[in-house]
């Protein structure tokens, strides 16, 4: 009875379950303290493939078709990522402080403005949804459990 009641529990999580994928095709683990570190030492547009999890704290204005909010993936007050999520994907439901997120996408320092505004965050991910180009890769954005992001 207690295997099949885990077969169960376990079956039933692996329906949230979502891989990270690089290039290479290996999973990438939620790596919150490594996104830190590149947002503390890396210079502004530095690049990374990163899988985060956090709390939503903060949402920011709409721009372009886009949803921009912030999530604490660490335990300091500066421990803050901006997610930039294109919500020509999916739509996405109304946004609450404290929802549990969790993404997959492309990390950038974002500390100067560039092409686009510097971060609030100092730091960014974004393509948290399916590769539209081939010069990315699936990204995908979950909150509360549930997946945004996986239509074309």
């Amino acid at each position: 009875m207690k295997i099949l009641l885990l077969f169960v529990v376990l079956l039933s999580h692996s329906a949230y379950a979502q891989n990270c994928l690089d290039k290479r095709k290996r999973n990438i683990p939620v790596q919150n303290e490594q996104v830190l570190e590149w947002k503390k030492n890396s210079r502004n547009q530095t690049k990374y493939r990163t899988h985060v999890l956090g709390s939503l704290n903060r949402v920011y204005p709409d721009r372009n078709t886009h949803n921009h909010f912030a999530i604490q993936i660490g335990p300091n007050r500066s421990d803050t990522l901006e997610v930039v999520y294109n919500n020509e994907f999916g739509k996405l439901p109304k946004l609450k402080m404290g929802d549990e997120v969790e993404a997959c996408g492309d990390y950038i320092t974002s500390k100067k403005a560039s092409r686009y505004p510097a971060s609030p965050d100092g730091a960014i991910i974004h393509w948290v949804h399916v590769a539209n180009r081939s010069d990315h890769l699936d990204g995908f954005l979950m909150i509360n459990d549930v997946v945004y992001g996986n239509k074309p």
